[in-house]
């Protein structure tokens, strides 16, 4: 029961409306990134990320990217064993994506 990380890309669908699809998915089956979050919550240094719920949704539009960078930040200074190091070094990638592209979101989903 992880939290998926999937980044969006808004595409067009005519007259000013856009839709999103999913872009890729940064899949979270051990917990991995539940248990860092864990960690960090209710320190004060990781808003965004203390909102995410393990059974909903929380969105990141691409105007929030720089907040949740340095939230992953917090989340690398936790980060213990190999496969935590590794998300959360794919989520930095993911996240750093969604940044230079405008057209994008993240979103963390819950099972």
């Amino acid at each position: 029961m992880g939290v998926d990380v999937v980044l969006y890309r808004a595409v067009g669908a005519g007259s000013g409306r856009h839709r999103v699809v999913p872009a890729e998915v940064l899949p979270d089956p051990d917990d991995v990134l539940l248990d860092l979050v864990r960690r960090v919550r209710g320190a004060g240094r990781t808003p965004l990320l203390d909102r995410m719920d393990p059974v909903g949704e929380l969105v990141v539009p691409a105007a929030q990217v720089p907040q949740l960078l340095a939230e992953v930040r917090c989340l690398a200074e936790v980060a213990r064993s190999t496969p935590e190091m590794t998300h959360v070094r794919l989520l930095d990638r993911l996240v750093r994506r969604c940044r230079q592209e405008r057209a994008m979101e993240i979103r963390f989903e819950g099972d």
